[in-house]
């Protein structure tokens, strides 16, 4: 039976999380967590809190990670703490509203990036669509031929996203007297929201920006040395990624006026509003941020789908995703059919993003608590000997499972209702598609 191979360095494994943990999330997300904080100041710290709370987390995924380093994540942790339902339903939560509208989202947002040469390319156009489906494309032919080929690829544009954001961070702090910057809401809340409820709805808007750690878990399997270099990977990229998104958003609350700001849907520019180097400015982070919009499609379509072939192989999902390529020895069936679907997502978007990324937090946030909860199980387990332990791991359990739950009821207020509804639809629908297939694999039994 032909299997992966251990292919990915620790270099490789960095560019791939920054990669896409800093895709689309920093252009297309400011908006939305400014709009629902009211203020540049409190976007900041909401940014700093989404950082925050993803700390007990990552801890957790480094013990896990480290415990069991073969592909499928979520799935192959709840089915060794002794619960095949949750793990079928981990990964179809995955597989339908977060995995899949990833890619869509990065794919569309990189063509939008380009709106500065082409004013035509909206979140609706159809060659905005074309264009991105064209990218998903190419993105897949070339993981269907190579991981060790699609990471290096990988390496090189996260090189190339990271020195427009750097010089964008630097610039901000020169800015430290904006009239653009106040802390306080902008005018009184009509829901009458606490400050801190409006911090934890701007944090509930982070969540796509912060959510691309557990991608590099779907392919523990392929990581050369995986019990040093998952931790060392993880967590350093953690701790560099919070403190870019913090910069970032500083910088763009202070450059562009708060109404402005608000307005914007889709990719957002802050060079367009520095005074003296605009045009050029602004040509050049449209250009950087479809790079990394890319680089992070990229990194979706690679590692993705490791989780829907591992399910596939235990005979819980669709056969034909476990099928690895006899040449090329990638999962070509779930590579191919993913991006399949994911294209079909592409045409069925509506005119903004927003929708899409309130299906995508809830599922992403209620998917991972379930992983957080294995810990409890698979610790008493006798094969259960990771070389990374978390500091004080029932607490940085708890609090994992504990602190993304208000950013789910926060996320009701802070995405369209229509999106988080078809979420929660297509996560309940998991439940009975899970006794088929248990069926169907007692009856080939």
């Amino acid at each position: 039976m032909s299997e992966v191979k251990r292919e990915l360095n620790l270099f490789q494994m960095v560019a791939v999380i920054v990669g896409l943990v800093i895709g689309s999330g920093v252009f297309i997300n400011i908006a939305p967590v400014q709009r629902a904080t009211g203020s540049p100041g409190l976007a900041v710290i909401a940014w700093a809190v989404g950082g925050l709370l993803m700390l007990p987390q990552i801890f957790i995924y480094a013990e896990l990670g480290t415990a069991y380093p073969d592909q499928g994540f979520g799935y192959l942790y709840l089915q060794k703490a002794g619960s095949p339902m949750l793990a079928f339903l981990y990964t179809w939560t995955a597989f339908w509203t977060s995995d899949m509208p990833s890619i869509t989202i990065l794919s569309i947002a990189a063509v939008t990036a380009l709106d500065v040469f082409f004013p035509a390319l909206t979140v609706e156009a159809f060659t905005t669509k074309a264009l991105a489906i064209v990218i998903i494309v190419i993105l897949t032919f070339i993981h269907v031929r190579s991981v060790k080929k699609g990471s290096w690829f990988q390496v090189m544009l996260t090189v190339l996203k990271i020195i427009p954001l750097a010089v964008l961070a630097i610039i901000g702090l020169f800015y430290l007297d904006s009239p653009h910057l106040f802390l306080r809401p902008a005018g009184p809340d009509p829901a009458g929201h606490s400050v801190f409820w409006l911090i934890m709805m701007g944090a509930a808007g982070t969540v796509w920006s912060y959510a691309g750690f557990p991608n590099i878990m779907y392919m523990a399997g392929e990581v050369k040395n995986p019990q040093r270099n998952i931790p060392v990977a993880l967590i350093g990229c953690a701790i560099f990624v919070t403190l870019m998104y913090v910069l970032i958003s500083f910088a763009s609350g202070a450059i562009i006026p708060h109404g402005e700001l608000i307005a914007k849907q889709g990719f957002l520019n802050p060079f367009k509003y520095l005074p003296v180097f605009a045009d050029f400015a602004s040509a050049f982070l449209a250009v950087a941020a479809f790079i990394s919009c890319v680089g992070a499609t990229n990194v979706c379509v690679m590692s993705q789908p490791r989780l829907q072939y591992a399910m596939a192989r235990d005979g819980l999902f669709f056969r034909t995703f476990g099928r690895i390529h006899p040449r090329f020895g990638t999962p070509v069936n779930s590579i191919l059919l993913q991006s399949g679907f994911a294209i079909v997502l592409v045409f069925l978007s509506r005119d903004t993003l927003d929708a899409l990324l309130g299906y995508f937090t809830f599922s992403y946030l209620f998917q991972n608590i379930l992983v957080y909860g294995s810990i409890f199980w698979l610790r008493k387990r006798e094969d259960y000997r990771p070389a990374y332990r978390s500091p004080a791991w029932k607490l940085m359990a708890v609090l994992a499972i504990v602190l993304p739950v208000p950013l789910i009821l926060a996320s009701f207020n802070t995405f369209p209702l229509s999106g988080m509804l078809f979420s929660v639809g297509f996560t309940l629908a998991g439940i009975p598609v899970y006794y088929l297939f248990r069926a169907r694999k007692r009856r080939a039994r």
